[in-house]
């Protein structure tokens, strides 16, 4: 059913901060934190958001949100975005905030995807969620799922992972050498080394309790994470050290002739695999004596 977005409290007009890195309140100054920018578009509303990090996503990202809108996503989790720079007009700020978009964060400090994370991280801690979900800005994800995610973050799981290939899931037109590798190589490994069993380890759907994130033993807010590198270090990671992990089932389309991906075929790919090996060999922990 179409949604009807609930009277909430807004920014009468935007405001946008710089920062430079942030240091939450009651929170490490260690963290190292990419400079990014704030443009506040609604008031804080629920305990949880939905992050969605983009860069030059054009429609694909309009479509997810109106996609978003439409489910009432709004309703149950504010939508925080994290551009990692783009500069094709997909984000303008009308249209977020008739997608009901909460805030706009701009990483203007170096870095891809790991980086835009970690500004997205501190700034949700700071703001005070509970709980985060992640969702590729590229409309390859069913996001009706969301609610269920939030869900298993309030009944005490601390990391949930996104799955096409558990029951319930739907793989569509995977490109064959993505789908090969991950059910082959990425997820078999990361299984055998975390302990926990992975079916889907290369997707940004996902969901991290509050705890996951700022627990010094995990180290999130650190520039070794600049590329990939985050996504399988946390899938290493929290296992290990006993956070409770869980997969749920989502649909993962891609558009049939074409791979939205900022991975290339083969240099991409070699890279991620570096990024894997390094993970399970434990290089992305933290040293010995890391404060948080």
């Amino acid at each position: 059913l179409p949604f009807t977005p609930p009277d909430r409290p807004t920014v009468t007009s935007a405001m946008t901060t710089p920062i430079t890195p942030p240091s939450p309140a009651g929170h490490s100054a260690d963290w190292q934190v990419p400079a990014f920018t704030k443009t506040l578009l609604q008031s804080k509303c629920h305990d949880h958001a939905v992050v969605i990090p983009v860069i030059n996503e054009g429609e694909r990202i309009r479509a997810l949100l109106s996609r978003m809108h439409e489910i009432g996503t709004a309703s149950i989790a504010d939508i925080i975005i994290v551009d990692g720079g783009s500069s094709d007009g997909s984000l303008d700020e009308t249209f977020l905030r008739s997608c009901g978009v909460t805030g706009l964060l701009v990483k203007t400090g170096p870095g891809r995807l790991s980086a835009q994370l970690r500004c997205a991280y501190a700034f949700c801690l700071a703001a005070g969620y509970r709980g985060v979900v992640t969702i590729d800005g590229n409309n390859k994800d069913e996001p009706s799922p969301i609610h269920r995610f939030i869900e298993a973050l309030e009944q005490g799981v601390d990391f949930v992972q996104a799955s096409r290939f558990i029951a319930g899931g739907v793989a569509e037109n995977t490109p064959l050498l993505r789908h090969a590798a991950i059910r082959l190589v990425h997820a078999p490994l990361l299984s055998l080394f975390s302990g926990f069993h992975w079916t889907d380890t290369t997707q940004g759907f996902r969901a991290y309790s509050r705890a996951l994130l700022e627990h010094p033993d995990v180290g999130t807010f650190r520039d070794v994470f600049n590329g990939y590198e985050l996504l399988a270090y946390l899938s290493y990671r929290a296992p290990r050290l006993g956070f409770r992990c869980q997969e749920l089932p989502t649909a993962r389309r891609y558009p049939e002739g074409e791979v939205p991906t900022k991975i290339s075929s083969v240099r991409g790919n070699l890279q991620i695999l570096r990024v894997l090996l390094a993970a399970i060999s434990g290089r992305y922990n933290p040293p010995i004596g890391h404060k948080p």
